[in-house]
């Protein structure tokens, strides 16, 4: 029947969809909750019935660094062949716009965090910030916040904290900083553009400058603008544009801004701490 052979199609354009394209990760949910919701999406698109005990078709699917529940922007997502690219968007380099807060530190360095310490700012000037910023800036160490992703047995040290565990901070690790610039200051809010490589928190940075500049610091918002050739203008599909079409179409428009295929010894990530999360 004709309504049979329309399935068909669908079903296959989508598995034989593969490559990298970006998504537009909203304020809220998860990063792995926005790639579950748009694997349902193509799924049910498909017409293909996800049973959980047939394992027949599966289609692969994850993305290439996880971004804060509280953060918004751009998630790269690998489909088909492509996931085994994402190893090289962690590694890779990545921009950030950070909305900071003065005179307030959470346990979670950002805004749903619980108050952890109050202290004044109104000392703090422009140019204090501007000068702080230098000092980290370039190759610098930095210690991950304890309310992340990174794992200590296999559990996410998030996971770990909101149970009550007490939790060892993270060794410092080098981390590296391309450039760090203030856009702009209304006391207690301060606006940061950062461009960063693999494993740098921008939570740890505004936390570390709120120390520096004898205050406290934490992030009140956090988008991210850009990951590898990716940025959000540009690449990032919003929910809408959710469709096989939609994705074929970003598909071969970022085919092209990626590298020729590396060799795959290469992709050693800096940091093995980090792997791509690819969920079937």
């Amino acid at each position: 029947e004709a309504g049979g052979a329309v399935l068909g199609t669908a079903a296959d354009r989508l598995f034989s969809l593969s490559g990298l394209f970006a998504v537009y990760k909203p304020k809220g949910p998860t990063s792995a909750g926005v790639l579950n919701l748009l694997k349902e999406r193509l799924l049910a698109e498909a017409g293909v019935q996800t049973n959980r005990n047939k394992r027949n078709q599966v289609l692969k699917i994850g993305h290439g660094g996880t971004l804060d529940s509280a953060a918004a922007g751009v998630l790269v997502v690998g489909i088909g062949k492509g996931t085994k690219m994402l190893r090289t968007m962690l590694a890779g380099s990545k921009k950030y716009t950070a909305i900071g807060m003065l005179g307030k530190a959470t346990d979670t360095f950002d805004a749903t965090g619980k108050v952890t310490e109050e202290k004044p700012y109104d000392q703090v000037t422009k140019g204090d910030l501007e000068n702080v910023l230098q000092k980290f800036t370039g190759h610098i160490m930095q210690v991950p916040p304890l309310y992340s992703a990174l794992k200590k047995d296999g559990e996410r040290l998030s996971t770990l904290m909101k149970r009550g565990e007490a939790v060892e901070a993270k060794p410092a690790r080098p981390v590296r900083v391309y450039s760090l610039s203030l856009q702009q200051f209304q006391p207690p809010l301060f606006t940061l553009d950062v461009e960063c490589g693999g494993g740098f928190y921008v939570r740890s940075l505004v936390s570390d400058i709120g120390k520096e500049l004898s205050t406290c610091a934490t992030v009140q918002e956090l988008t991210r603008t850009k990951q590898g050739p990716f940025t959000l203008e540009e690449h990032a599909l919003h929910e809408d544009k959710w469709t096989i079409d939609e994705i074929a179409r970003s598909l071969e428009h970022c085919t092209a801004l990626l590298p020729g295929e590396p060799s795959h010894k290469k992709l050693k990530t800096e940091h093995p701490g980090e792997t791509a999360v690819i969920c079937e």
